[in-house]
């Protein structure tokens, strides 16, 4: 057989003749290596405001492969899953024998099924490389049994820490006034005794007094006196930093906000410096001097390999994983094959596409709208649905309604840049209620205090006695009501009375704004009486995660806001009047109505239905469809919920009690399973059951002359999409590394910040183990993201040329990207990534 040549990763690789002797690093060589590991950390977005990232988004210039290879190196952490879990996949049909032969000859590789199923078998090859931090040196001489591992210690040290400075009120004690992250752990830090009591080892808060007072100055001189040479500084970092990846992760977050802002954040840098000087003061004993001669001799003998390349066994791993991306494309494409345009068949139309649509709906490209899309179509043949970004093209921001801090509604790339209240139709109105909520918050605030502070908390159980334990025994029994932090201390009436509206936007800019939406929703004619633009969000109880499950595209937020402001937008007679001017006619009875799709029950809600005087009556048949809809929805998930076959009303009342159970592990499934994004009419996958998998964005090359829309897909909602991919996929392979752990364990952490797994260590990041397993098996299979765009080929690899990131995920294999051709409907491959002249590939075709 011929395997694949080796592959090295361009990654930096320590040179064994700088890890003996003495060497001199300067200033800038430290700074760069410094400014390359912090890189190298994905951010993580607060609870309040989750989205999901691709943990390992600080690679990407590099090929998935290389990256897994190095990260292994780094802290231990492949993304494949075990070998046994292909095997099984094999075997239940998941991965198909036709898509493993195409895996195989991708790369090379000429064996039978046979053959490779007994090479497969053989056990997998240990990876001799790692490079290993002190700790790891100082933990494989201690007795782990009886002793606490000093990693643990050091990662609980920091974790605790970090959690005090970066406190957003939930903790009732301040921390130090120290100015900086490190300066507060310095002095904290050298009177606490409590790791040398934990690892045995004497004088720990002593060394640490005498550490230099600003981070800069402690990473020079911990660098020097460890003679960590200058192509070995950017490892070294980037390893500390995975070492403690939940806080780094926060640290990055805070910087890439700040960049959004135009400023600048150094925290990333501070706590390297922390995890630096644990490294020192752990070494810098007397007794620890054997272990620092090995220590330094086995990174000399690791720093001469080839970091990086690809041993036989990492190939099998990623061929399998190539055969189970593929068997799922084939299965797809054949799908998107079955369609036939209309001008192929003699230039007559679809009369769908000629008659008025009896309701248009547009949903956000979510995967669990595909299921909603498909349930809402067989309602009515001549209802037409859409896709596009949850957040409806609007950048915004939501100040609530009395709150003193705006959340972002829109995707973490982004900045906002509008802002968005509420207000009553008159200012009396407005004002009353404003004065109001603002006293009912201020009272709960104060009894909340009451309640968890640490001298009252005595006082409080005496003082409710049995009536607080009434109020938990109720929402046991009948779970909660669907929460909506908006509505806090506000009446259903009161709240009824508020409206969103955009601050400071003038007419001519509502105008282009709208133009702008209408043009990439493809939604330019032939509007329907009805037009629904329905955002989604998400119901649970007792879950920090809640946000995870709401519209990433609204930053972890709900899209009724957004839905809320476009429909108001597009109803307004003088915003209409102006996109007539720009060729866009809405017919003077088309009504554009706000929803909200509630992906834990399926139900829909509709928003501002009275606003225009609009007839009840004339909206009963809209409500029966999605009525049926929703029932269809329930009946095809309620099997992956473990619900038995039940008739609608039970199976509602069902979904409703697991929604609001706060003991309930699994509210929904989110969006596990999600393997695919299709930008294409929506003609092209309307007769296929994608099953919740797929990412759906309408889309017409024909209406994008210059292919502007195009270039907003693939460089917007594709890495959105590839980033919740990528969430997933690394929370699956290494739940342990890139996911959050057991849910049931979790404590939040200062207020919005994160998780800890249990009562403290490293900041958890990821998905927990219960949005992906269900306790016996994986639910999500780790597919990384297939892209089909229906557009000329050229066009689209104009695009990923254009643009670096994009580019760096095509040719890095993060995702595959495919052309749905307009003219002949045959499906391409890039192939940028291999050694080819021609950059497509047919993957299918109609001949």
């Amino acid at each position: 057989m011929m395997m694949p040549h080796a592959y090295v990763a361009p990654f930096p690789s320590p040179n064994a003749s700088t890890l003996t002797h003495p060497v001199v690093v300067t200033e800038d060589q430290i700074q760069q290596a410094l400014v390359q590991a912090c890189k190298r950390i994905a951010p993580t977005w607060p609870l309040d405001k989750s989205i999901a990232v691709n943990p390992l988004w600080g690679f990407v210039e590099q090929p998935i492969e290389a990256v897994s290879n190095y990260v292994a190196y780094l802290c231990g952490s492949t993304l494949t899953m075990p070998r046994d879990w292909y095997l099984e996949q094999f075997h239940r049909g998941q991965i198909t024998i036709e898509a493993l032969r195409a895996a195989m000859k991708r790369r090379s590789v000429d064996l039978s099924v046979e053959g490779w199923l007994a090479l497969s078998s053989s056990a997998p090859s240990e990876n001799a490389q790692r490079f290993h931090l002190f700790t790891d040196a100082l933990d494989a001489k201690r007795d782990l049994v009886h002793q606490p591992s000093c990693k643990d210690v050091v990662t609980h040290a920091i974790g605790q820490h970090c959690a005090s400075w970066f406190d957003q009120g939930q903790a009732r004690w301040t921390l130090t006034p120290a100015r900086s992250l490190y300066a507060a752990w310095r002095e904290i830090a050298s009177c606490d005794n409590g790791p040398s009591l934990l690892t045995g080892i004497d004088g720990i808060a002593d060394r640490i007094a005498t550490l230099p007072e600003t981070h800069q100055e402690l990473i020079a001189l911990v660098c020097r006196r460890l003679h960590i040479g200058q192509h070995e500084c950017e490892t070294y970092f980037t390893a500390l930093l995975l070492s403690v990846n939940g806080w780094a992760a926060w640290c990055a977050y805070l910087a890439w906000q700040a960049d959004l802002a135009g400023t600048s954040d150094h925290h990333l840098a501070q706590l390297l410096a922390i995890r630096l000087a644990w490294e020192w003061v752990l070494m810098d004993t007397p007794t620890h001097e054997s272990v620092v001669a090995e220590w330094r001799a086995a990174r000399g003998a690791v720093g001469s390999a080839e970091v990086g390349t690809m041993d036989v066994s990492d190939k099998i791993d990623w061929i399998w994983q190539d055969a189970l991306d593929m068997s799922w494309q084939m299965q797809v494409n054949q799908g998107l094959m079955q369609h036939q345009r209309s001008t192929q068949q003699g230039g007559v139309e679809r009369s769908v596409s000629v008659l008025r649509p009896t309701m248009d709906a547009v949903f956000c490209i979510d995967v669990r709208s595909e299921r909603m899309r498909r349930a809402l179509e067989k309602s009515d043949p001549a209802i037409r649905t859409h896709g596009f970004a949850g957040f409806f093209g609007l950048p915004i921001e939501y100040l609530p309604f009395a709150g003193q801090k705006a959340r972002p509604q829109l995707p973490g790339l982004l900045a906002p840049q509008i802002r968005v209240v509420s207000v009553a139709n008159n200012p009396e109105t407005t004002n009353h209620l404003f004065a109001q909520r603002r006293f009912r918050l201020s009272v709960s605030q104060a009894w909340e205090r009451f309640r968890t502070s640490a001298s009252s908390g005595f006082a409080f159980v005496e003082t409710t006695g049995l009536t607080y334990g009434w109020k938990l025994l109720k929402s046991s029994l009948r779970g909660a009501k669907e929460k909506n932090i908006d509505m806090a201390a506000l009446s259903d009436q009161e709240h009824g009375q508020l409206f969103p509206v955009m601050q400071g936007v003038s007419l001519e800019a509502s105008i282009q704004l709208a133009a702008g939406i209408l043009r990439a929703m493809s939604m330019t004619s032939n509007f329907a009486p009805w037009v629904l633009l329905v955002g989604h969000g998400s119901q649970s109880a007792n879950n920090p995660h809640a946000t995870g499950l709401d519209c990433g595209a609204c930053c972890g937020q709900s899209g009724e806001i957004n839905a809320r402001v476009l429909a108001a937008m597009l109803n307004r007679e003088e915003v209409r009047k102006g996109l007539m001017e720009q060729g866009i006619h809405i017919p003077a009875d088309t009504r554009f109505i706000p929803a909200l799709h509630n992906t834990t029950t399926d139900d829909i809600r509709l928003f501002d239905v009275g606003v225009d005087g609009l007839n009840d009556l004339a909206l009963q048949q809209v409500k029966c469809w999605l009525l049926e809809a929703s029932e269809r929805i329930r009946a095809e998930r309620a099997p992956s919920l473990g619900l038995a076959a039940r008739d609608a009303g039970t199976l509602k009342k069902e979904f409703l009690q697991r929604a609001g159970d706060w003991s309930q592990v699994r509210p929904e499934w989110g969006l596990s399973t999600n393997a695919g994004f299709i930008a294409a009419p929506r003609e092209r996958t309307a007769h296929i059951n994608l099953e919740g998998r797929s990412f759906l964005h309408d889309y017409d090359c024909a209406a994008d002359q210059d292919f502007a829309i195009l270039e907003q897909i693939l460089t917007a909602p594709v890495v959105v999409a590839h980033w919740i991919n990528m969430q997933y996929f690394a929370s699956t392979v290494d739940n342990l590394r890139w996911g959050s752990g057991n849910k049931v364990l979790h404590n939040v952490v200062g207020g919005n910040i994160g998780v800890f797994e249990g009562n403290g260590g490293d900041l958890r990041t990821g998905l927990p183990l219960q949005s992906l397993h269900d306790g016996k098996q994986w639910i999500h299979a780790p597919l990384r993201l297939s892209v089909w765009i229906e557009a000329p080929h050229h066009a689209i690899l104009a695009i990923v040329q254009k643009h670096e990131k994009l580019r760096q995920l095509v040719t890095g294999r993060w995702l595959h990207l495919f052309c749905i051709e307009p003219t002949t409907g045959n499906i391409l491959r890039c192939v940028l990534d291999e050694a080819s002249p021609h950059p497509w590939r047919v993957e299918a075709s109609r001949d």
